[in-house]
């Protein structure tokens, strides 16, 4: 049997992070048993929809690496791959259910419901339909239809028995019937719910095998019965447990962690969240921590998935990222970096000096700009006592008498190149019989203002120029009297 699986978002927005856990997962699976991965869009709820989100999941899906065999975009055998471009298919099922007696037609209005659920609530008790339509003759409901009364189609679930199913990972899992509400398969305005279109869709498209959150632990006893009453063969079900920011809380959209998007934008590398992502539930078997999507595809099993909720360690992630920013070449961490040298005012510094300081220092690109907001504007309003450094040797004295015998020979050296720069004042530091740390320390304040910099005097005064840099040294030395 040939694995089939699917990836079925709603257009709302944003990837969600468990969302793009679970397309990983069910890719991986697919790609490790030689299969089909469909990506179906499913935007029933017309009123949630979000312009341009479609694109999103494309976009998305894309960058981490994914692609799929069959699609809105690809097409392919079973389309079409958008459920509103499919509403056509869904009520002639629906009707074959009303005819076995598995579903009915239900004429009661929002305002009616709404009362009985007041009524119920005020009672203590959980809302349930109490299958007021079920008994309105065929003849009548028909009728009722052909005059333009609206009207859903209610799944008829049955009153007593049991309803149940096998999952991968949380095995045997039956409910009471009775607990069971009448689930609405076609709405009033004749789109199908989710919940009916999803049974339809996967049976017709072939999914063998449905990759999806447990919250749809709940819903996959009422598919069943769908699946049961139109006599079709089950999928093989893996519910895969949720992601959450800690022990008690989801990851939330309002904490700006729940999104793929939110932690690109916040400077974090796709293979770093890929790889993070992919750990979050799931245990290879052994003790690597790092993979490429090959190295995935080989590694991944069902076996390997968790029971237990992820806690997302955003401090985790953090650092897998900073590992993957210290693999990076020279010339793909600038590629990176760019955007973030401009949004600083130093993209037309020297690419290959800020790499080399920056890279082994950096853990997410957007922390760029403010580890060299100096390079870009000097705070000439800084303390003199940033020249004291006890470990240097410095105070403010010996920091006058550094930058006085620096800053004219600094001013005369006839090339301004790291080279050139490194040798004058290591040169001068021997001659003083200083430690290169006494001379540097009251160079590199001048140059920088603060303390702590990513990089040293000698390669801060190469990407500042010889122009900035000696205005600078003569605004410091000028500091100090």
């Amino acid at each position: 049997m040939e694995v089939r699986t699917r990836f079925a978002p709603s257009p709302t927005g944003y990837m969600h992070l468990g969302g793009m856990r679970t397309a990983l997962y069910t890719y991986l699976f697919t790609r490790k048993y030689g299969g089909k991965f469909v990506l179906r869009i499913e935007d029933t709820d017309q009123a949630r929809y979000v312009e341009g989100a479609t694109e999103v999941i494309y976009r998305t899906l894309r960058d981490i690496g994914l692609t799929w065999d069959e699609g809105p975009d690809v097409g392919g055998a079973y389309g079409p791959y958008i459920q509103s471009a499919r509403k056509d298919m869904y009520l002639p099922y629906a009707k074959q259910l009303v005819e076995q007696g598995k579903a009915y037609y239900c004429f009661c209005t929002n305002e009616a419901l709404e009362a009985r659920r007041a009524a119920a609530a005020e009672r203590g008790e959980t809302f349930k339909y109490d299958k007021h339509c079920l008994n309105i003759p065929r003849e009548e409901a028909e009728r009722r239809i052909a005059a333009g009364e609206p009207y859903v189609i209610r799944q008829n679930v049955p009153t007593s028995g049991e309803a149940s199913f096998d999952d991968v990972i949380f095995g045997h899992i039956a409910v009471d019937c009775a607990e069971l509400d009448d689930m609405i398969l076609i709405k009033a305005d004749g789109m199908p719910t989710y919940n009916f279109a999803n049974v339809i869709d996967d049976h017709t498209m072939g999914i063998t095998h449905v990759l999806r959150g447990s919250e749809y632990l709940s819903s996959t006893p009422k598919y069943n019965l769908l699946y049961e009453a139109f006599g079709w063969e089950k999928p093989v079900y893996i519910h895969l447990t949720n992601i959450m920011r800690d022990a008690t809380h989801k990851l939330s959209k309002r904490t700006g962690d729940a999104y793929y998007e939110d932690y690109i934008s916040k400077g974090y590398l796709m293979e770093a969240i890929r790889n993070y992502v992919a750990l979050l539930g799931w245990n290879p078997g052994d003790e690597r921590e790092f993979f490429t999507m090959d190295e995935l595809i080989e590694a991944f099993s069902l076996e390997g998935l968790s029971k237990s909720p992820a806690i997302f360690d955003v401090n985790k992630l953090t650092w897998m990222n900073a590992e993957y920013i210290r693999r990076l070449s020279g010339e793909a961490f600038t590629q990176h970096a760019l955007p973030y040298y401009a949004q600083a005012g130093i993209a037309g510094m020297d690419h290959a000096v800020l790499a080399r300081i920056l890279q082994p220092r950096t853990e997410t690109f957007a922390q760029i700009p403010e580890m060299v907001d100096f390079l870009a504007k000097l705070d000439e309003d800084y303390s003199v006592e940033l020249f004291t450094n006890k470990k240097s040797k410095t105070n403010p004295d010996v920091a006058r008498d550094v930058l006085c015998a620096v800053l004219p020979a600094l001013s005369a050296l006839p090339d301004w190149t790291e080279e050139a720069i490194h040798d004058l004042l290591i040169g001068m530091a021997a001659e003083r019989g200083l430690k290169n740390g006494t001379l540097l320390w009251p160079v590199r304040i001048a140059l920088a203002g603060k303390q702590v910099t990513p990089g040293g005097a000698i390669e801060i005064a190469v990407l500042l120029g010889r122009e900035e840099a000696l205005r600078r040294l003569a605004l410091g030395l000028s500091k100090l009297g």
